[in-house]
């Protein structure tokens, strides 16, 4: 199975040395795969800052559990927007579903309910934004400095 990607790149060294990318995935599990070496490669690629590719395996995390839940529950394509700044990396998630993220308890044996809570201690700050259009934009901020 062959993913699908859209990608919109604007990257470029600005002032504060920051970069930024979207890239528009399909609903299906492969994505998460993609989202992941899509990040690898931004976060060590040349417009990238030097600081964003220390924290690549919390980034990758994020974002695998991000555009998992994304193609999980969401409806249709998912867009996964990379952004750096001087002491931030910025990983957000939009999806066509209104449900919000929920912080489950997971039993100790169970498979799933842990993504969110590892998002939240992995990220700074963790926000929901709902879209009047439908949908919402899932944030997760590194702090890198």
């Amino acid at each position: 199975m062959r993913a699908t990607l859209r990608a919109r790149t604007r990257t470029g060294r600005t002032a504060g040395r920051g970069a930024r990318v979207e890239y528009t995935l399909p609903q299906e599990a492969a994505s998460a795969r993609w989202a992941r070496r899509l990040t690898t490669g931004f976060l060590t690629g040349e417009h990238a800052p030097p600081h964003a590719a220390r924290h690549l395996d919390d980034a990758a995390l994020i974002v695998s559990e991000l555009v998992t839940n994304a193609t999980r529950h969401g409806r249709g394509r998912c867009r996964l927007r990379l952004s750096t700044a001087a002491r931030t990396v910025t990983i957000e998630v939009h999806d066509g579903c209104a449900q919000r993220p929920v912080l489950r308890a997971a039993g100790p044996d169970g498979e799933g309910g842990r993504g969110i809570a590892l998002v939240r201690h992995l990220a700074r700050r963790l926000v929901v934004t709902d879209h009047p259009s439908g949908g919402k934009t899932v944030r997760a901020v590194l702090a890198t400095g």
